[in-house]
């Protein structure tokens, strides 16, 4: 079939790992674990046919049978792949055990097995009609962590801890009666840092991203099937919401359209798949949304329950500007830093303003031709800004 259930999945990884060695065919795949030893790792699996034995406690064993069965139609438009299953034998006196200890058990194992060797991906919902998948993917390989993160230490340490409550609290949620979930919104201007928090968190929580277009969804049906066919552990993901919908609060002032068919995706559906029953139909997911101009979004998306928790990206401050001059130049102190940290004061600079002009252009460069650069700029940005009568607005199209 063309998506393997995750039982399936999970069961699998449990055989792989723990029964291979009694089977006579096996088939070698690569590793798929992203430290630098996976690389020259080999997975051994069933092929087609294979019988492998696993023993539920001493003197009682169970077979599984590994086939492959050809798809119920001969569809010519879609490519479709064999439907691969497991089949268990076992004796009846034992049946009881394996329903209630034996499959729950392995499955569990089969997860954690798959989490701990897997590697992360990056999902889009822009994919080709011929695939006939919902989702697209590649894998996610970002750097970005939050050790390399230009924000105030406070602040990062706050949305560090946040996120590990988030991580460890499946008895919180179930305790209280809430969805396993929980939502971020990330504002501020254009360069600021939002995507790169994104990476750092999905880095640090070992999550994937699901990255979703909403220009491209068609109705309220199309993104309920699209949120359904996303897994635990991961980051859903809408860039520019203010962009993507008409979700601006001016909602009151606004007539009713003459004629609804329903075939759209609207507001109300968004909320429907991140606050209403659609949003219980997984666990241990975070929900992002990003902006430019928050105070265009409409309450009702950002409130608590929705957007629990929001992050302004703003300019780079001191403590910022210190991070990054680590980063780049192995600085922790240097003459020019006080100079530096009265500009950031008296003018707005974004992140990757700053982070560019610390960047060694040349072999010559070295720390102090850096930070006289990004001096220079910060003088001159003041000096457009006084021109402009204190106008920072000016000052940062000029920047930008």
């Amino acid at each position: 079939m063309a998506t393997r259930s995750r039982a399936y999945e999970e069961i699998k990884a449990y055989l792989s790992a723990t029964c291979s060695g009694n089977g006579r065919h096996l088939r070698a795949e690569t590793a798929s674990g992203r430290d630098a030893a996976a690389v020259d790792k080999l997975v051994l699996s069933l092929v087609d046919g294979q019988k492998v034995s696993d023993q539920l406690f001493p003197g009682a064993t169970v077979w599984w049978h590994a086939h492959a069965d050809e798809p119920p139609s001969a569809d010519t438009w879609h490519q479709q792949e064999k439907r691969l299953q497991l089949t268990i034998r076992y004796h009846e006196r034992y049946h009881e055990f394996v329903k209630d200890n034996y499959l729950p058990r392995i499955r569990r194992e089969g997860r954690e097995l798959i989490v701990k060797g897997r590697q992360r991906k990056i999902f889009t919902n822009i994919c080709s009609v011929y695939t006939g998948s919902t989702w697209s993917h590649a894998l996610f390989e970002h750097s970005k962590t939050f050790a390399t993160l230009a924000m105030d230490p406070a602040r990062k340490k706050e949305i560090m801890d946040d996120l590990d409550k988030f991580k460890n609290g499946k008895d919180y949620y179930a305790r209280v009666g809430k969805a396993w979930k929980r939502g971020y919104l990330l504002y501020g201007p254009p360069r600021t840092g939002k995507s790169s928090m994104i990476a750092a968190m999905a880095n640090h929580l070992d999550y994937d991203i699901y990255d979703i277009e909403l220009t491209s969804v068609h109705s309220n049906a199309e993104l309920r099937k699209l949120l359904i066919e996303t897994t635990p552990k991961s980051i859903i993901l809408i860039e520019d919401i203010d962009c993507s919908l008409d979700l601006t609060g001016a909602r009151k002032n606004q007539k009713p359209a003459a004629e609804d068919t329903g075939n759209r995706l609207t507001l109300s559906g968004l909320l429907n798949v991140i606050d209403g029953l659609w949003s219980c139909w997984g666990e241990e997911r975070i929900f992002v949304f990003t902006t430019n101009h928050v105070k265009k979004l409409d309450p009702a998306l950002i409130r608590p329950g929705r957007m629990d928790k929001h992050i302004e990206m703003g300019y780079c401050c001191i403590e910022g500007f210190k991070s990054l001059a680590k980063m780049y130049l192995d600085v922790d102190a240097h003459r020019l830093f006080d100079a530096v940290g009265e500009l950031l004061r008296e003018v707005e600079m974004t992140i990757a303003n700053v982070a560019e002009h610390l960047t060694p252009k040349s072999s010559e460069d070295n720390p102090d031709s850096c930070l006289e650069t990004l001096l220079n700029a910060l003088d001159e940005a003041a000096a457009k800004k006084k021109a402009n009568g204190g106008n920072e607005h000016d000052v940062q199209g000029d920047e930008q």
